[in-house]
């Protein structure tokens, strides 16, 4: 009898979905180009740096580990999966150079909306006011989304296909959700567009579940606004 040898399937390690902005990326990467792995929740609690540690070198998440190889920040899991499957990045020039800047910038930048409109899928705020920083972080996303789509025709950013930028805005597509900040019509689409996916309402209904509230990242929510909204199963009433 012949015996094939077993494939390792990756193994994602990720915190919460209702708050882990970081998490999301290569999750949805991986999910909406139909690549096997494992998804491993470990959820963020007072001693985060400790058990985190345990299988990333940071101590922090998204962390991804293939047989033996542990690769950790969200972009750099970005250009291991690239590596693999080449639909990771348009297959344009144009539009992969473009989505390489872009997804850069998001990974390096808005600093203000991440500050004041910290990631908490299942809640809504209205915030305290629009900071001018923060007003400039969201005309910039305004730009980006509607640059790409008019660029390079939609639906998403570069096109017919989902690609790694579309990855790395995520996140932001639910903070827009979340704290109902202002979109011009191009983005507002792509907003609706992304929202809809399979893997975002995956994402978005296993966040309303989860039975973990965390009080640092509550906390950072009553800093600059006030919740109107709280759709969370775990603390809903009845």
């Amino acid at each position: 009898m012949l015996f094939l040898p077993t494939v390792a399937i990756m193994k994602l390690y990720i915190a919460n979905k209702n708050y882990s902005s970081w998490s999301l990326r290569p999750w949805i990467l991986l999910t909406e180009l139909g690549m096997d792995f494992e998804e491993i929740l470990v959820p963020f609690e007072t001693n985060n740096w400790d058990n985190f540690r345990k299988f990333s070198p940071t101590g922090t998440v998204p962390c991804l580990i293939n047989n033996d190889e542990t690769i950790w920040d969200s972009l750099a899991i970005c250009e291991y999966l690239a590596e693999q499957n080449s639909q990771v990045w348009p297959s344009n020039n144009k539009a992969r150079h473009w989505a390489r800047c872009a997804t850069a910038e998001m990974h390096a930048g808005f600093y203000a909306l991440r500050q004041i409109c910290t990631m908490n899928c299942g809640i809504r705020v209205k915030l305290h006011e629009i900071t001018d920083p923060l007003q400039k972080d969201i005309s910039r996303v305004n730009e980006i989304w509607q640059q790409g789509i008019e660029q390079f025709g939609g639906p998403f950013l570069t096109g017919t296909h989902f690609t790694a930028v579309d990855a790395f805005f995520a996140p932001v597509v639910f903070r827009t959700q979340t704290y109902d900040l202002k979109l011009e019509l191009t983005a507002h689409s792509y907003q609706q567009h992304i929202l809809q996916l399979d893997s975002m309402q995956q994402w978005y209904q296993a966040a309303l579940k989860e039975h973990w509230i965390e009080p640092g990242h509550e906390q950072e929510v009553f800093k600059y606004g006030k919740i109107v909204k709280d759709l969370r199963m775990a603390i809903s009433k009845p």
